[in-house]
């Protein structure tokens, strides 16, 4: 799964189905590098605003070539996975982590494209193997696990599992270096490579802080200044959201064993809506 894989175009037409958070930065990405995007969200309106102020903001940054709402008009909102175009080349779903909704919209997007079109998802967690069950066509099935927020996010996690063919892959490969990120291939795996690990450091900061060992703020500064992290795992928890986090935990528990048992603590915050950033209070307070 390695070797070298060259730099080309993005794909001409794109299929998202999602247009929350993850799923409206993976079609600003792409549409601003001259796709045609279609997002599957029947919430359209807040879809198209995540969209068009992430543009704007790329904009305002210098990292946009073009007129943000130039970019915008090549991004289409659809209802359903049924009204994605049979011309697209790339569909990435990118729903909420249930395995059940997102083995539906697949298999509804499979129906929908042509057969050479390479589908993905975003799951962080979830096996591929076990998604690419309902599919006819498994070797064309990957996950591109793109992280928040997509536009600056230097890292796309490529997923293979045991069905996924060589040309999904290097194809896969080649889009995500035509982004201008890097990508890294692993194994379908509980966790993959990065929730694996970031969730085991996330889950043992919620029990330091649990335990009284220091405050949020300090812990995440020990691991930026003595590891050179970027983000320390408390704060990267919120911005992720501590109900995703806990999903994602009881997931890899169940998988894994008592290592990713959620802390007391995640779960009391998540049952009083304390969810991060997007709430306005999490281990921090963001309002």
């Amino acid at each position: 799964m390695s070797g070298a894989v060259e730099r080309g175009g993005v794909p001409g037409v794109v299929g998202v189905i999602g247009g929350g958070r993850m799923g409206s930065g993976i079609a600003q990405v792409f549409a601003a590098l001259g796709a045609r995007v279609v997002v599957v969200e029947p919430e359209e309106r807040a879809a198209r605003e995540r969209v068009a102020s992430g543009l704007r903001r790329a904009a305002e940054k210098g990292s946009l070539d073009g007129d943000p709402a130039a970019v915008l008009e090549r991004v289409a909102f659809a209802a359903s996975p049924a009204e994605l175009p049979a011309t697209a080349e790339l569909v990435v779903e990118a729903v909420p982590e249930q395995a059940g909704l997102k083995a539906e919209v697949l298999a509804a997007a499979e129906e929908a494209v042509a057969g050479d079109a390479v589908l993905a998802t975003n799951t962080s967690s979830l096996s591929i193997d076990e998604l690419a069950a309902v599919l006819r066509r498994p070797e064309r099935f990957l996950g591109l696990h793109f992280f928040n927020p997509v536009p600056a996010s230097l890292l796309v996690e490529v997923v293979v599992g045991a069905a996924t063919s060589g040309w999904a892959r290097d194809r896969a490969r080649g889009w995500v270096r035509a982004l201008g990120k890097s990508e890294v291939v692993v194994a379908d795996s509980p966790g993959f490579a990065t929730s694996r690990l970031g969730v085991l450091l996330g889950l043992e900061a919620i029990r330091m802080l649990e335990e009284g060992v220091a405050d949020a703020a300090s812990i995440d500064r020990a691991m930026e200044l003595g590891y050179r992290h970027p983000m320390g795992p408390l704060r990267s928890t919120d911005l992720v959201g501590l109900d995703v986090r806990l999903a994602i935990a009881e997931y890899l528990h169940g998988r894994l064993g008592e290592r990713f048992a959620p802390p007391r603590l995640l779960r009391e915050k998540v049952e009083r809506g304390e969810l991060g950033r997007k709430t306005g209070r999490g281990f921090y307070d963001w309002d």
